[in-house]
């Protein structure tokens, strides 16, 4: 329990130097923990912890989605030495294991925001005005992601998937090298899952699976190769026909196209660099984590790819 409170502090001191005037107490992020942990993980799949693993577990994934789903990346600093700890625990059962695969494939964000807090330049500020919120560019996170990726290997269970998944996505008239967001979302391992409820090598939602033709009862084709890349080549299609710019259209695959839509909108904004520090911190990374994936795995970036495959 002390664990939960450090963390809840560690958080709520990250809150309040930006929002001085909220309320926010350490009471209030643990009940919040909770509430969240109850509506969207999988009460059976936690039952294999013990309750004190459990409250952590709850806890760092409620303040993972909380971060995620806030626009500021270097918040997600402070989760990496929690993310780090509890990934082991998750990882010895078999029923938990689908939350470790998700959650290792993120601990790429937690230690990219670190790397940014370091190289981000401190904002300009002017005698009687507020302290501006440092913000890292595009162009400085895409940096930092190809710096992390340029020397990665294949991952292991790539090698059985590529060959195969590369047509499914050229017969749907999409860039096969698009099949490396399998890497960033799954790193190919069909058995990941989030705690929302995102499953298989793309990591589709229950929703969006059956948009576009699978099943997810009573067995989850999001599960198979092969039905799942076309149904995720199925959606990037029509967001890239939507938006006409595959940065555009990952960020639309993440946040969802009406997110993308109305922060175009709202900030009169033609591409991801006029929206990017509006986006979700995650989406904000899992652009340029695709981008500097193709350029690792194929030699090309977002902007070469062709929309015909």
């Amino acid at each position: 329990m002390k664990k939960l409170a450090l963390i809840a502090v560690l958080l709520l001191g990250s809150i309040t130097a930006y929002a001085p005037d909220d309320p926010i107490t350490v009471d209030d992020l643990l009940r919040s923990a909770e509430q969240w942990a109850k509506e969207n993980l999988d009460a059976d799949t936690l039952r294999a912890l013990n309750s004190a693993d459990r409250r952590k577990v709850e806890e760092l994934f409620a303040n993972l989605q909380k971060q995620f789903q806030g626009d500021y990346v270097l918040d997600l600093a402070a989760l990496k030495e929690m993310a780090n700890r509890l990934l082991p625990l998750l990882e010895q059962y078999e029923e938990t294991l689908p939350y470790a695969l998700w959650l290792w494939t993120r601990l790429d964000y937690l230690e990219v925001a670190e790397e940014l807090k370091f190289r981000i330049k401190p904002p300009k500020t002017k005698p009687g005005q507020p302290v501006p919120i440092p913000r890292p560019t595009p162009q400085l996170e895409r940096e930092v992601w190809i710096h992390k990726i340029s020397e990665r290997p294949w991952p292991k269970a790539a090698k059985a998937y590529v060959s195969r998944l590369k047509p499914v996505f050229a017969a749907e008239k999409v860039p096969a090298q698009l099949v490396w967001v399998a890497e960033v979302e799954s790193s190919f391992d069909p058995r990941a899952r989030s705690p929302q409820g995102a499953a298989g090598l793309f990591q589709l939602m229950p929703a969006t699976a059956r948009r576009f033709g699978l099943r997810v009862t009573p067995f989850d084709q999001r599960l198979k190769a092969e039905p799942s890349a076309q149904a995720a080549a199925k959606y990037l299609r029509y967001l890239h026909g939507h938006f006409h710019d595959w940065r555009l259209a990952l960020a639309a695959y993440n946040a969802g196209e009406g997110t993308v839509q109305n922060l175009m909108k709202r900030h009169h904004a033609q591409t991801f660099d006029g929206i990017s520090t509006h986006l979700p911190a995650e989406t904000q990374m899992f652009v340029p984590k695709v981008e500097a994936t193709l350029l690792r795995r194929e030699g090309i970036r977002l902007d070469q790819l062709r929309s015909g495959g």
